[in-house]
């Protein structure tokens, strides 16, 4: 599969030690920076990049997700979700890892470096990886209003005020 990467200086030695568990895990990684740390980055245009290559692959065909990382996490999810096809969920838990694949079929996770021991990463990112969307239809639904809101403004049959 390829993996996505991007991060800001808080999660830059982060992000080189994930890159290298997931290529001896076989999977492509494709770094979408920064390639040095600056305390004074801004992570926007990284996220960014690297939910416009998932959401791209994915749509040519080509199996991909995409992990970016930061101090809380919270402002990269955040980026990554104005790509739009794009479904960044903020992962704190291996539950957390789970239901974003199965429910919402997440296609970004973001993770808090500051926030998680490399350990705690890794068991989240394998989870994400290995978890497959459930299918069920109430999940595919809500993810279709999500998409057309998301390109239309409006979601038919329901009221968005």
């Amino acid at each position: 599969m390829r993996i996505h990467i991007a991060t800001d200086h808080a999660g830059l030695e982060f992000s080189t030690d994930l890159q290298h568990h997931l290529a001896r895990a076989g999977h492509e990684v494709i770094d979408h920076g920064p390639t040095s740390f600056d305390p004074l980055d801004d992570y926007p245009s990284f996220c960014i990049n690297a939910a416009r290559a998932v959401v791209r692959d994915q749509r040519s065909g080509v199996e991909a997700l995409g992990i970016v990382f930061g101090g809380s996490g919270n402002g990269e999810q955040m980026a990554a979700n104005k790509v739009e096809g794009c479904r960044a969920a903020l992962v704190w838990s291996v539950a957390t890892a789970e239901l974003a694949r199965e429910h919402n079929d997440a296609n970004v996770i973001a993770i808090g470096a500051r926030q998680h021991s490399l350990d705690q990463a890794i068991r989240f990112i394998d989870t994400f990886i290995a978890t497959p969307f459930s299918d069920e239809e109430r999940h595919a639904r809500r993810i279709a209003q999500l998409a057309e809101y998301e390109t239309t403004g409006a979601i038919a049959g329901h009221v968005i005020e």
